[in-house]
């Protein structure tokens, strides 16, 4: 049974019921993944999930129910469960549901023709003969890699609304693996699009180039100097810091940010922003969670603290409007928060410029132990890293790993001195990503030799 069949009956249960505000939410997706090993598949999986949840406000509580199986009888079952819930709920927080007629912004179509299990096979390979072509240190343990990912979300409540998007993706992985003289480096690339358009050898001569360049890397040394983090180093930590935006974390006392907005908290060149509608996401989306509009918004803008990120529960805690970031996990999950495509705002000098800069110090392009080493809720983190030496303004090619690099991210945006003018394109093919410019700070901690 489709959705819109399955809607119609769960309206007419809930009307029988004599249930007059109610949500239906669907979500479904798809994947299939595809990855080699010395020249053959040695991956393969493919999987569909998806199901609907409804609540309801029933005895002045709202109850919830979810399920896999969109059948005429299971239309009647999850009303009543969701009923039954209400009735043994304890907690009385308000619950919301948004209005239909609300206006949304139209998402430009950047749809394709999903590549099939023949083309995801043949690309893997390509990808993989093209690594071992690359290079003879190329060794065993390089991957060619590729799939898709696709989804659907549907909201359909008793305020009259009615709202769905589907998105589409599909990415291709070059995994290099070299070794010399009994060492061994890796790196890899992601690309995200339409395989008609993907350029195999940029993505491969990339990763190896990056692989070989760490080979016979030396340890930093130990001081407080500039660092620039690479535009993948720096996308890492505003991932594992995103949750001090979310108006949730503020509330619960999880984010120095509580109470902060409207004041200065990082340098005045960093703006940080959020946009569902980012030229460069795989999903974007013009509604949330909840079905409120999506917008762009500086979350920090020129180093004053503008807004957090809201669903409509934080919001009225707050007394203030939602910014659209509700979220959901998967169909049954709770509605939390999160941004769309999260970056900082590029600078106006070139990343040749912003080393020059940087004078003597540390160019970072790995960061490594983000979840053990990175506290959001103080700010502290201590980080394995990797990169290469700066030194009289230019960056060298004496690479440098396993040192630490050590701060706090709080102080961090208050020691940022420049950003590079260009933005890294998201490596992610879901529906959050993290990007930015690389980077420069000043004064920060390294832990080497």
């Amino acid at each position: 049974m489709d959705f819109n069949t399955f809607k119609k009956l769960v309206t007419e249960a809930a009307e029988e019921a004599g249930i007059s505000e109610y949500e239906l939410y669907y979500s479904t997706s798809e994947s299939t993944d595809v990855g080699t090993f010395k020249h053959e598949i040695n991956e393969f999986s493919s999987s569909v999930d998806g199901g609907v949840c409804f609540r309801c406000l029933s005895g002045g509580k709202m109850g919830y129910a979810s399920t896999e199986a969109l059948t005429a009888e299971e239309a009647r079952e999850i009303v009543a469960r969701a009923v039954e819930n209400a009735s043994v709920l304890e907690s009385d927080e308000q619950q919301f549901l948004v209005a239909g007629g609300q206006t949304y912004k139209e998402i430009e179509d950047k749809s394709y023709d999903l590549p099939d299990t023949a083309e995801l096979v043949k690309t893997a390979l390509d990808v993989d003969a093209a690594l071992y072509a690359a290079d003879p240190l190329i060794i065993d343990g390089s991957q060619g890699g590729a799939g898709i990912l696709a989804g659907r979300i549907a909201i359909y409540n008793s305020k009259g609304l009615d709202l769905s998007c589907e998105n589409r993706a599909a990415y291709y992985i070059a995994a290099a693996v070299v070794s010399k003289d009994g060492e061994m480096s890796d790196s890899y690339e992601m690309k995200i699009g339409s395989f008609k358009d993907i350029d195999i050898s940029e993505a491969v001569n990339k990763a190896v180039g990056d692989a070989k360049a760490m080979l016979g890397a030396d340890v930093a040394p130990t001081g407080s100097y500039p660092v620039v983090f690479a535009p993948r180093a720096m996308s890492s930590l505003l991932s594992v810091y995103s949750t001090v935006f979310s108006s949730e974390s503020a509330q619960k006392g999880l984010s120095r940010y509580a109470g902060k907005e409207g004041e200065k908290v990082a340098s005045d060149i960093v703006t940080l922003t959020d946009d569902p509608f980012y030229k460069d996401s795989a999903m974007p989306r013009s509604f949330d969670a909840e079905g409120s509009p999506t917008y762009t918004k500086n979350v920090i803008e020129n180093g004053v603290l503008k807004t957090l990120l809201y669903n409509l529960k934080t919001a009225a805690v707050a007394g203030v409007k939602t910014t659209g970031n509700a979220s959901k996990a998967g169909y049954a999950a709770s509605i939390g928060i999160r941004p769309f495509t999260f970056y900082f705002a590029p600078g106006d000098i070139s990343e040749e410029e912003l080393i020059k800069k940087a004078g003597n110090g540390v160019y970072i392009t790995e960061l490594g132990g983000l979840h053990a080493g990175a506290n959001a809720v103080s700010g502290d983190f201590s980080l394995q890293s990797s990169g290469f030496m700066i030194e009289d303004g230019k960056k060298t090619d004496k690479a440098v790993k396993s040192f630490t690099v050590a701060g706090n991210f709080f102080d961090m945006l208050k020691q940022i001195t420049a950003l590079s003018d260009t933005v890294e394109k998201p490596r992610s093919s879901g529906s959050t990503a993290f990007c930015s410019p690389s980077v420069l700070v000043e004064g920060l901690s390294i832990a080497g030799k």
